[in-house]
């Protein structure tokens, strides 16, 4: 745990964002409600992790994106605060529109040179109707942008695979799939723990290594008034989950 001079333990703020697709084509097949129940399920899990780790202070804010983007929970909210409402679909996929309003909340300030790396949660069904590669550039832009922990999670098979890559930025971790709703609510509860305790975990803490199979992601993070930098919180393990077989009838299916 982080001590300031004098002995005083050190909470360090983790910014905690999800970037919601609500285009059109989420308002099918059950696709919006499906990610509306699942972050509302997965949200007394998340509770739950931000309270077993003290040294960071977890504030969770939300962006949706159709023609435009806009925050949804625009006001840094503690975690245990947050409560999910829910989202409606329509409009077009202003992928773009949604990373460079992110951009400019991770600038220093108003973001604290003390913060632990965002992370960064990207929902999306489809391809992206504004200028993605300008707003990639503005997010990736930014320090706290580029040292963030990027998670993307497709839904269905129309997702633009390739651009969740390449907001992920990663050479060896791809986006994670959801082909119903049973695979959306597991995605999501993982993230919203595996990813957010990984990513909560002090510095100095060493954490066990990954599996050969399940590449990890690394980084710096300015040291806070030093100066310098130090070594970024071992980031979570980002290795796609078989999606659960679909049940029932075909409406089940995305």
């Amino acid at each position: 745990m982080i001590r300031r001079p004098g002995g005083e333990l050190a909470t360090r703020p983790l910014h905690f964002i999800w970037l919601a697709d609500c285009s059109g084509s989420m308002g099918s097949h059950g696709k919006i409600q499906a990610l509306n129940n699942a972050v509302r399920e997965a949200i007394p899990h998340m509770q739950r992790v931000a309270d077993e780790n003290p040294n960071a202070q977890v504030l969770v804010r939300v962006v949706r994106f159709a023609s435009g983007a806009q925050w949804h929970l625009g006001q840094t909210t503690p975690v245990a605060d947050f409560k999910w409402d829910d989202l409606k679909a329509g409009g077009t996929t202003d992928m773009g529109a949604a990373l460079k309003l992110v951009a400019g909340e991770l600038k220093i300030p108003p973001m604290s040179d003390r913060a632990l790396p965002p992370v960064l949660v990207m929902i999306s069904d489809g391809q992206p109707t504004d200028d993605f590669g300008k707003g990639l550039d503005a997010l990736l832009g930014e320090p706290w942008g580029k040292k963030a922990v990027r998670v993307a999670i497709a839904i269905g098979d129309d997702a633009d695979l390739e651009v969740l890559r390449r907001f992920i930025a990663h050479p060896e971790i791809d986006p994670l799939q959801a082909n119903n709703p049973e695979a959306l609510v597991r995605h999501i509860r993982w993230v919203s723990t595996a990813v957010l305790q990984a990513a909560s975990s002090p510095a100095s803490q060493t954490a066990p290594a990954a599996p050969a199979a399940q590449p990890a992601i690394g980084g710096t993070v300015p040291a806070g008034g030093a100066g310098g930098s130090v070594q970024a919180p071992p980031a979570p393990v980002l290795a796609a989950v078989a999606p659960v077989a679909a049940p029932g009838t075909s409406a089940d299916v995305w």
